[in-house]
Order: structure tokens, then C-alpha cells, then sequence
């Protein structure tokens, strides 16, 4: 994919969180690293052995993302011989700080990033000794090494190390993320860069294509590891962030396309440049003309998600074949293939778990248990899901229009839709500060002109058959729909999207355990209730149904996926659930109605008495 991929339209990308912590695979599958007993480590240096790497200057053109060769030799081949990847390159355990009581060896710190074994597509390598392989590398300011590993991942042995390689300039400013404003016309562009304020001026500079370029000013955020509230997060876990700037791009014009670049000035007067970069702005609340938008959740990205480039989005697994997250990596890259395919028909693209967008798609987000979860921090849910995070790292990395990113609750509009976003971590209750929050976002909508009103959260709070919440006797995030129900119900919410389980399944229309509408597929006229969706498909290990069949569910499928909403106008929208196998539709179904059958008064949606009875 070129440099200046354009976007046709903004993209907007619903992202139900719950961001990978350090130790979340184990809730999901092994972790291949964690087989990895680094710890163990003995020295078998050989003179004979190598491991030479090509190029050693990486991005020499600016790229912040390469592939690289690396030719290895051993002179006592085995099939338990492996290649790793470091960063930072020097490895050793006494690197490593102290964690606490829930953190045993191996150490994160001391795991590569990723490895293959050496006879990887090298069928004769226990004949030669001799192999060659190709890394995709991505710029993350910190130097990197390989080294020949033989043993096994069980007793391993250092034979070789390489010589360190980086990327010029690490300081440099990459990936963009987008995200729309606390107004319509309105878009925030973040990224991270390695210069403090006290060494480099941020900006965006940015105007319309053809048209005069102005330039923007950032803030910068920035937190260390005290900042974490616990280890791993703090300690074998924590990587440098960076500096993370956010400037606000205002005044757009509906549908126009822009262009924008990033931008340090130095002290010394010399300006250090990112490479050029498309965003088309949203439509005005109400605008009627063709809008669409992806949602999808739990992707199941670490801190590898931070740092995924513009323009080869589609390797956010490992696209080299490399061992990372194993049990997500085909999903993951199928999802992001797919996305990457569907451009020209996506509008706007939310996401539940980190956003997809960097410079591609103006995307929102919802913070899960991955994100904030931790005891003794004001979760909603005392676990240790977040690995010690408790939210830094999303409230920081990303932007998000909310009136205080802590909470990470907030409404925003995007042409027809009006979107309400939940916190599943915080509570959400009635009598609650975001219980009052969700009801004003669903009132305060002019469903005249935003007739699509869509309530996304991270934990299921309507209605699910997975497996966990069957044997609970809930089928939900208990106390979920319990309060929030009669909500939805009388504010006429369209649909209610959810992550967190991995897998995907529809609901009919339904309030309280019933079915309001006996139709599957074409909807016409009062929903008379709300369409609950799990789209938690969007590459993590799948999560298993419940062997059980109720009234309210219509499709279930064990499978990696993602939606896509098309509001065509006012009256007519087109839901579609497609596959990141093959960005088939699987299932989906269409909603015709005017606006008087959204003033149509059903069960629990008008008052009671009114002056004409």
C-alpha cells in the first residue's frame, strides 16, 4: 500500500475495547512467548556461529515499517534451533525491574517480541547449517537484535547474537490516529513522537487538497511507569511511550477530503516531517447521503496495536510467520485485510477495543476490562484484567470526545447516527453519574434528522448465548439490561452493539426476553424494541456457545467477523455482518421506516397518562 492511500470517505470505526493487557492471552489460550523460559538461559557462544542482518539502517526513506533478512549459521544444526527477535536489543534479566507476587519468570522484558524456528521453510537446514528469513519490523524508538537460540523454547541455549540495527531518527513522528472532535466538524489527529517540549514544537500542518495549508499546534501527554497503578504494567511489562501529541484540526467542511502531514520544529529552526496523510471530514448531524460504518471488537492487539503503521495496517498480526500471539494472529490480519479491501464502501469505522484507524479511518472507541480493570482503582469489576494499566494507557494513547477521559464515556454524532458510548468499568446503574450520562445522550437526539440511534459498550449488557453467561443464568453482564433496558426501550434505541465475547450473534428485537417483531431480516414500520449484536469477533480466540436455543436469538456464528451499518437515508438501513475469512455477508438485515414510526408509541416508550386519555 503507497504512502498516500486516500480515503474516500471518513471512516467511522466503532472499537469495542478491552485492549490485550501483558498477561490477558492466558485468559484466551497459551501465550507461545510465556512458553519461552528465557529465564533459563545458558551460553553456547561458537566463533563458528552468526547471525548477520540486512539492512542495518532501517527507514533510510522514512518508513516506519520494514522488512529486514536475517542469515544465520550454525555449525551443530538441530531442529530446536530458533531465531528471536529484541527491542531493546539488550536482553539480559538484570534488565528487568522487580514485580510482585503475581508476576513469575519468565519475564516479559526478556522475551523476544517474536520468533521463528530456524528451519523455518528451510528443509535442509540440518544438513547446511545455513539459513536465511525475512522479519517485518516496526519503528518503536528502541534498537533491535536477534539472536540463535537451539535447545528449544524449553532449555534454550544462546549461541549468536546479532549486531544491533535501528531506524534513523527514532524520534521521528508516526503513527497518526484519528478521531472526530467534540464537534461534527471536528478532527483530532494524535501520534507519538520521541521529542520532549523542550526539544521540538508539534503541529499538524493540514488543509484541503489543492487548497492553502495551515498548521495546528498539539498538546503533548506523556506518563511513566509510576503512573501505572501495578506490576506487570509498572515493571516487566512497561515500555517507554513516548511523548503523545494531539492537535485539533476545526471548521471542516462536511465530506471534504484533506490532507494533513505531521511536523516537529526544532529549536535550532530545522523541521522534522512525517509523510503525507488523507482523512475525509464527517457528514453534518442530519446530512442525508450515503454513510457507513464498521464496528468490531475484541481484536486483541498489545502494545504492538500502539504502534501499527498507516500504511500496511493489515499487518497487525505477523505477517512474517513469526510466533507472537498465535492463537490471534489469522484473525486479526484477515480482519484488517478485509477492512483494508472494504475502503472504498466505509464511511466511518468504530472499534471496540484500540482503533484501527492511524491516518485511515476517523474511529471511537470503548474502554473494556482489558483497559481499566484492576482492584482497588474504582473498576466497577475488581479484577486484574488491565495488568496494572487501569486505563493510562488508553486514556492517554487515544483521544476520545469525552468530557473526562477517565470515565470514557461520551455521545458523538456522525451524519444520520447519533452513537452512545458506554463504560462497562464504571458503574453504570441507575442512580449512577453514567446512568444519568446515557440517558441524556439518548434523549437529546433529533431523531427527525438522526433517525439512528446506536448504543455501543465493551461487556455484553443485553444479551448473549456464550457459554460463561449461560452457566451464570444470566445471558448478559449481570445487572446489565436490568437497568439499562427500560432506557433503550423508551428512547427507541436501534441497536445496542457490544464486544468482550468473541463470537458473533443477533437478536430480534426484544425487550424484556421478548421478541417485539416475529420478522428476521426486513423490518418495516415500529422495531417496538431493540436489536442486541455481539461483534466480538475481530480476531481474538474464539469464545464457545452455550449448547442452547432461545426465543430471542436469530444467528449465531462461531467465527471472526466484523458489521458494517450503510444508512442510505433517512428512512432506510442496511445492517451486514461479514466474515474476515473471506469478507462475505453471513448475515444481515434492513430496517425500513419514517419518522412518525419512530414517534409510535410501543410497550414502556410513552407515558403513561397523556392529556388525551
Amino acid at each position: 500500500m503507497g504512502g498516500k492511500r486516500v480515503l474516500k470517505m471518513c471512516t467511522l470505526a466503532f472499537v469495542l475495547l478491552g485492549l490485550a493487557s501483558l498477561q490477558e492471552a492466558m485468559s484466551h489460550g497459551v501465550h507461545p512467548l510465556s512458553k519461552i523460559a528465557t529465564h533459563k538461559t545458558t551460553y553456547a557462544f561458537d566463533d563458528r556461529a552468526y547471525v548477520n542482518v540486512t539492512p542495518t539502517v532501517l527507514g533510510a526513506k522514512g518508513e516506519t515499517t520494514v522488512w529486514v533478512t536475517v542469515d544465520f549459521s550454525s555449525p551443530t544444526p538441530s531442529n530446536d534451533d530458533w531465531i528471536a527477535v529484541f527491542s531493546p536489543a539488550n536482553f539480559r534479566a538484570a534488565t528487568c525491574p522487580k514485580g510482585n507476587p503475581y508476576v513469575l519468570p519468565p519475564l516479559l522484558c526478556t522475551a523476544p517480541l517474536k520468533y521463528k524456528y530456524a528451519n523455518y521453510t528451510i528443509p535442509n537446514y540440518t544438513k547446511t547449517g545455513k539459513g536465511s528469513m525475512k522479519f517485518h519490523l516496526i519503528k518503536q524508538r528502541s534498537d533491535i537484535s536477534f539472536a540463535l537460540f537451539t535447545g528449544g523454547i524449553s532449555n534454550p541455549k544462546l549461541v549468536a547474537v546479532s549486531k544491533k540495527v535501528a531506524f534513523v531518527n527514532p524520534n521521528a513522528p508516526v503513527y497518526p490516529r484519528l478521531a472526530q472532535g467534540k464537534l461534527w466538524n471536528e478532527m483530532t489527529v494524535t501520534w507519538t513522537s520521541g521529542y520532549g517540549i523542550d526539544e521540538a514544537e508539534p503541529f499538524v500542518e493540514w488543509g484541503p487538497k489543492g487548497g492553502a495549508q495551515v498548521r495546528s499546534p498539539a498538546g503533548t501527554l506523556t506518563f511513566d511507569r509510576n503512573t501505572m497503578c501495578a506490576a506487570p504494567a509498572r515493571t516487566v511489562g512497561w515500555r517507554n511511550p513516548g511523548y503523545i501529541r494531539t492537535s485539533f484540526l476545526k471548521e471542516l467542511w462536511p465530506n471534504k477530503g484533506y490532507k494533513y502531514k505531521l511536523g516537529h520544529r526544532l529549536f535550532n529552526n530545522t523541521f522534522i516531517w512525517s509523510q503525507e496523510y488523507w482523512f475525509r471530514a464527517s457528514p453534518y448531524p442530519g446530512q442525508n447521503s450515503l454513510q457507513r460504518v464498521i464496528i468490531f471488537g475484541a481484536w486483541e492487539r498489545t502494545i504492538h496495536l500502539f504502534i501499527c503503521p498507516l500504511k500496511d495496517v493489515r499487518l497487525l498480526g505477523e505477517a512474517d510467520g513469526s510466533f507472537e500471539f498465535e492463537d490471534f494472529q489469522p484473525a486479526s490480519l484477515n480482519t484488517t485485510k478485509q477492512l483494508i479491501e472494504d475502503l472504498n464502501d466505509i464511511d466511518s469505522l468504530p472499534y471496540w477495543r484500540y482503533s484501527l484507524c492511524y491516518g485511515l479511518y476517523c474511529t471511537c472507541l470503548c474502554s473494556g476490562n482489558h483497559e481499566r480493570d484492576w482492584p482497588g482503582t474504582g473498576s466497577f469489576y475488581q479484577n486484574m484484567d488491565s495488568g496494572g494499566g487501569c486505563g493510562v494507557l488508553a486514556e492517554n494513547m487515544f483521544y476520545v470526545p469525552a468530557e473526562n477521559r477517565a470515565n470514557f464515556w461520551y455521545s458523538t454524532d456522525y451524519g444520520m447516527f447519533r452513537f452512545c458510548v458506554a463504560h462497562t468499568e464504571l458503574d453504570w446503574r441507575e442512580g449512577s453519574e453514567q446512568y444519568k450520562f446515557i440517558e441524556n445522550c439518548l434523549a437529546s437526539v433529533d431523531r427527525q434528522r438522526q433517525p439512528w440511534l446506536i448504543f455501543l459498550a465493551h461487556r455484553v449488557l443485553g444479551y448473549s448465548s456464550v457459554d460463561f453467561y449461560v452457566e451464570e443464568g444470566s445471558f448478559e453482564e449481570p445487572m446489565g439490561r436490568e437497568d439499562l433496558g427500560k432506557l433503550w426501550q423508551k428512547y427507541k434505541v436501534d441497536i445496542a452493539l457490544y464486544g468482550h465475547v468473541h463470537n458473533y450473534e443477533r437478536s430480534c428485537p426484544v425487550y424484556e426476553n421478548i421478541c417485539t417483531s416475529q420478522e428476521k431480516d426486513n423490518y418495516i414500520g415500529p422495531l417496538k424494541g431493540t436489536i442486541h449484536v455481539i461483534a466480538g469477533g475481530g480476531g481474538a480466540s474464539l469464545h464457545e456457545f452455550a449448547p442452547i436455543n432461545t426465543t430471542w436469538s436469530i444467528y449465531k456464528d462461531y467465527d471472526n467477523g466484523f458489521v458494517k451499518l450503510t444508512a442510505f437515508d433517512h428512512s432506510h438501513l442496511l445492517f451486514e455482518y461479514k466474515k474476515s475469512r473471506d469478507g462475505k455477508v453471513y448475515d444481515s438485515f434492513t430496517i425500513y421506516r419514517d419518522y412518525r414510526d419512530i414517534l409510535t408509541c410501543t410497550v414502556d416508550s410513552c407515558p403513561e397518562v397523556t392529556l388525551a386519555q
